[in-house]
């Protein structure tokens, strides 16, 4: 059964890497979430009645067992995360639910919260989201920080509760004044997006800064965003840097994603494409699509690494098909021009689509070429006016050239003859640098 997104939910901000000539990240002026985690077990402390007794773990579930058949609490809760882990004893999550569920009718909040959580994500018991709920308030209640971040995330989402932003602040605060760096992250995400409170970037990066540097990956990144874009404090690309690359270096994709952006542009470090590729691969490794796509790129133009087109239509297409719009577009573009791929216009048209219905202005304007040109797909020069229009209207240079031109001699389908309109479209061109534009206006006047 598919497990719920609670604890540790991640709120990532966006970062979508541009597929142009070269890998860049646009601004970014909100906070997202970025939802998908799996619920996370409580931790226990494991060998509580003697510590001694880890140095082998089955004689500690031998010593765990006779104490927590004799009613135990703290030998109860042991045995279960000990049957939880396979540690000392063959792993099996029926019987750690019944040892955590002694721990917790006797009133034991870890084992609670444990318990909570195991109805929640329906690992050793069948999933019920009202007994999840229920176990994971009494720990709460009890001052529970794993059970009060947990609680706050179901307020939040509105999972298996009536959903309540405000409530959820309310418990995320609480685990948040006991040091719990996943509340502190999770206030830091509320005041960021202003869900259940105000919005204030300053009091958001307070709670990032006060997770980040209790070693939260997510807060780490969060924080680096912050100091990126200017969100609550003076823009300082060095900062922003130093955060990326603590939360990179423990692993987190869209930080290793972040960290190959500042090499590949040298903002806030000196530019450096081998290093720029070697954190886009550790992010696109992960499977995170915006490095995959940005990978590709690298291949593509041969920075930080040897040109291989092959190799580029490899990471194009891992990410297109996780549907990152652009890289179905430089998927589309690679299929019409043969690259890295035998040259297939149907595949290419495919692709071209698949990105231009997602709203990408340069697949958008590509399709237009397909369908004026036929190739791939029967020529339609009315639905190939549909797409330049879309393409042109979101700042597409080339389609906004090719609209003007269309207007200046007039083309079937696509236009009639408008010079007012050709100014217009021929202008917008120009002003982007388009030099066939900057030629037809020339020949306006």
């Amino acid at each position: 059964m598919k497990k719920p997104n609670l604890l540790l939910v991640t709120f990532l901000i966006s970062a979508c890497a541009a597929f142009g000539q070269t890998p860049e990240t646009p601004a970014l002026d909100e906070l997202l979430q970025n939802a998908g985690q799996e619920p996370v077990a409580p931790q226990f402390n494991l060998y509580a009645l003697d510590p001694s007794l880890a140095k082998d773990d089955a004689e500690a579930a031998e010593w765990c067992r006779k104490a927590a058949e004799q009613g135990d609490v703290s030998a109860q809760s042991d045995l279960g995360v000990m049957y939880f882990l396979g540690r000392g004893v063959a792993k099996d999550y029926a019987e750690a639910a019944k040892w955590i569920r002694k721990a917790a009718e006797q009133g034991d909040a870890n084992a609670q919260s444990f318990l909570g959580f195991m109805y929640l994500s329906g690992t050793g018991v069948t999933q019920d989201g009202v007994e999840g709920v229920k176990w994971t308030r009494k720990a709460a209640e009890q001052g529970n920080a794993d059970a009060q971040c947990n609680l706050g995330v179901m307020y939040r989402e509105g999972e298996n509760v009536t959903k309540d932003e405000a409530e959820a602040l309310k418990w995320f605060r609480k685990a948040a004044e006991q040091g719990n760096a996943n509340g502190q992250f999770n206030i830091g995400m509320m005041y960021g997006t202003g869900r259940g409170v105000a919005k204030d970037a300053v009091e958001a990066m307070k709670w990032f800064r006060k997770a980040a540097e209790q070693g939260k990956a997510e807060a780490q990144y969060s924080l680096g965003i912050t100091y990126e874009n200017g969100l609550g404090v003076a823009k300082d690309a060095n900062e922003a840097v130093n955060w990326y690359r603590k939360a990179a270096e423990q692993g987190l994709a869209t930080a290793q994603f972040k960290l190959g952006n500042s090499y590949a542009s040298g903002r806030g470090v000196a530019k450096d494409d081998v290093a720029a590729v070697n954190w886009y691969r550790k992010a696109a490794e992960q499977g995170y699509a915006p490095a995959q796509g940005n990978l590709g790129i690298m291949y593509t133009d041969g920075r930080g690494v040897a040109k291989n087109q092959t190799e580029a239509f490899n990471w194009f297409r891992k990410a297109a098909e996780q549907g990152n719009a652009k890289a179905q577009n430089r998927l589309g573009f690679m299929y019409g021009n043969g690259q890295g791929v035998t040259k297939n216009q149907a595949e290419a048209f495919n692709w071209f689509r698949k990105a231009a219905e997602q709203g990408d202005a340069f697949a958008q304007n590509n399709l237009g070429n397909m369908y004026v040109t036929g190739r791939g797909v029967r020529k339609d020069e009315a639905e190939a006016a549909k797409w330049y229009v879309k393409a042109a209207e979101q700042g597409q240079a080339n389609a906004q050239c090719v609209l003007g031109k269309a207007y200046l001699y007039g083309r079937a389908g696509i236009a009639e003859k408008d010079k007012t309109k050709a100014k217009f479209w021929l202008e917008k061109s120009a002003a982007q640098g388009n030099k066939e534009a900057e030629k037809l206006l020339k020949s306006l006047k």
